[in-house]
């Protein structure tokens, strides 16, 4: 599964480090943080992001945007999880060959 990466900045601030786009029209938004204490902060990022796509679907019903099919922050912790909003945090280690 081959796919593209972007990043999404918008005039209000708010910020997603990557988007990978992939062929089948599925994307996740990705968050790098190196310290476990920027979590939370970046989660509210993505999660902001997805609530904009849902704000523009309740308006825009004739042309609605793809909600995210990943919410992932990737950090330099040991363990990975879950979050209860939905959001999945995981270790850079876990992305190697």
């Amino acid at each position: 599964m081959r796919g593209e990466m972007s990043y999404y900045h918008d005039r209000s601030g708010l910020e997603a480090d990557g988007v990978l786009h992939l062929k089948d029209g599925r994307y996740a938004l990705l968050e790098f943080k190196l310290s476990t204490s920027e979590i939370d902060k970046a989660a509210q990022h993505l999660l902001q992001i997805e609530q904009l796509i849902k704000n523009h679907n309740e308006k825009e019903k004739q042309n609605p945007l793809r909600l995210p099919d990943l919410k992932m922050i990737i950090t330099g912790s040991q363990y990975g999880l879950k979050r209860q909003d939905g959001v999945y945090v995981i270790p850079i280690g876990c992305l190697k060959d």
